[in-house]
């Protein structure tokens, strides 16, 4: 299951139980599709950029949950067919890279027994295993953003020097 992130902006003249019906049916949709709902946080109504069907303004509501890819298609069809949802947006979180489950014990086995028989050649052979493990050493802080995101330096180097 992934983590996905729902932005729902509905229209501002809404009544407040209905309103709670689209996020309890919404909600609902999520868990009958095998999901897990982590937090549903209103943000009020808010100013809209352009216009929508004569609105300028729009309720917003952040609903973050964990569900299978194949739930995601059921939930946006119905918000596509319910009329008080003039926008919304499902958007997939990426987790933090320093956060990753726990290994079993096969799959620890399975890296042991891959380092094993690479101990003996000269070339290296990259794996989804060793391409993924934590003991790469960090490149120096100065290549590094303040997110931690790597700067290409050839992007920069590509641009001719002025003469």
């Amino acid at each position: 299951m992934r983590r996905y992130e729902l932005m729902l902006v509905l229209r501002p003249d809404t009544a407040d139980d209905r309103v709670q019906q689209i996020l309890d049916r919404t909600t609902r949709g999520i868990a009958a599709g095998e999901g897990q709902i982590v937090k549903v946080s209103p943000w009020g109504r808010r100013r809209l950029a352009y216009p929508i069907s004569g609105y300028r303004e729009g309720s917003y509501f952040i609903v973050v949950f964990d569900a299978p890819s194949e739930a995601i298609d059921e939930l946006e069809r119905g918000l596509n067919i319910t009329e008080e949802v003039m926008r919304h947006l499902v958007t997939r979180l990426e987790r933090p890279a320093g956060r990753r489950p726990e290994k079993s014990e096969d799959e620890e086995s399975e890296e042991s027994e891959d380092s094993e028989k690479s101990e003996g050649l000269d070339a290296v052979e990259v794996t989804e295993t060793t391409a993924e493990a934590d003991d790469i050493p960090p490149l120096d802080d100065d290549v590094l953003a303040p997110e931690g995101e790597v700067i290409d330096e050839s992007e920069s180097e590509a641009a001719p020097k002025a003469v």
